[in-house]
């Protein structure tokens, strides 16, 4: 009877060293209400180009006829989350002896960051941004996409970013500190989320492949480019997706209806069931209709063509575009 006694005394001992299951997000997208609830039980990555914002009062202004607030100044974050520098995401590679530009970091390079930002492996990780347009959604998917990519499932992000949780007046905060250093560990990179040149290439002959640019039109017919992009134009064969279609052009940047955009997507001649490959300048862009495609509409075959119109372009491939008059 003793050793019985024992015996579970060790097994409950056991099971507490263990602790608790790590909190499980919902789905790659979650709302302020479920954040505030589950708020000591995750860990938020709020990711920025304006890094002085982060501790900064927001200011918010009530709109003259309607009373609703509006958020007339971004800033503060919510209590608990960490920086995350947008410029410190993406990094250059040597790439056949060409310098690519705005790539994902090499696997030990990732890891370090995510250590640096606290996370660990068992996290359940909420991205968030300030949440005032398309360009800072795309800051989320970006930083979604590469924690996917190297084996980070338990992650979302916060669907309207900050502008929606200082709408709302949630409890914000403009004090810091810095992290303790977390355990994750970079797994095996998913390389069936990665398209490099050659699979695009090919793609381009393949009927059974889309090739989505998710650029403004401008770009797409060679009408402007980045100083960075050698080459006007886009990939031959490929059809636009303009980003701006993906979410709320104003604060809060909310994700638009996943069926609506699936409806877009037939008007614009974009089959959203087939393998999709998406690109833009720079990967940036593209994780969006990557992360709508293969997180929201749940099509598994979907590919970021990373180094995308930068590299393509480097590597003198071929590009179409709209010939204008006196051209």
């Amino acid at each position: 009877m003793q050793q019985y006694i024992n015996a579970l005394l060790v097994l409950v001992c056991l099971t507490a060293s263990h602790g608790a299951p790590a909190l499980q997000v919902p789905g790659p997208l979650v709302d302020t209400d479920w954040l505030e609830q589950h708020l000591d039980e995750v860990r938020i990555l709020d990711v920025r180009e304006d890094i002085e914002s982060f501790t900064r009062k927001a200011v918010l202004v009530r709109k003259r006829f309607t009373g609703d607030l509006r958020l007339h100044r971004p800033g503060a974050h919510i209590p608990g989350a960490v920086l995350v520098d947008f410029l410190n995401i993406q990094t250059s590679r040597e790439i056949d002896d060409r310098n690519v530009r705005y790539m994902a970091p090499e696997k030990a390079e990732f890891e370090e960051l995510m250590q640096s930002w606290g996370v660990n492996n068992d996290d359940a990780v909420v991205i968030t941004s300030q949440g005032t347009g398309n360009g800072d959604v795309t800051m989320t998917t970006r930083l979604y996409w590469q924690a996917k990519y190297f084996g980070h499932d338990n992650v979302a992000i916060l669907d309207g970013g900050m502008a929606s949780w200082l709408l709302e007046q949630k409890p914000a905060s403009i004090e810091t500190s810095k992290p303790q250093p977390g355990n994750w560990v970079a797994r095996e990179e998913r390389t069936s989320l990665l398209a490099n040149s050659d699979d695009v290439a090919r793609a381009i002959t393949d009927k059974n492949t889309e090739l989505v640019d998710t650029r403004s039109l401008g770009f797409y017919l060679g009408a402007v480019k980045r100083p960075y992009v050698l080459k006007k134009g886009h990939i031959p064969n490929a059809k636009v997706f303009p980003n701006e279609l993906f979410s709320s052009a104003g604060a809060p940047a909310y994700f638009s209806d996943p069926e609506e955009l699936r409806q877009m997507a037939d008007a614009l001649a974009i089959n959203s069931r087939a393998n999709i490959i998406t690109y833009c300048n720079s990967g940036q862009f593209a994780s969006t209709s990557w992360f709508v495609f293969h997180e929201l509409m749940g099509n598994p075959n979907v590919r970021l063509y990373d180094g995308s119109m930068h590299q393509w372009a480097l590597e003198k491939r071929p590009v179409e575009k709209i010939k204008r008059p006196f051209q």
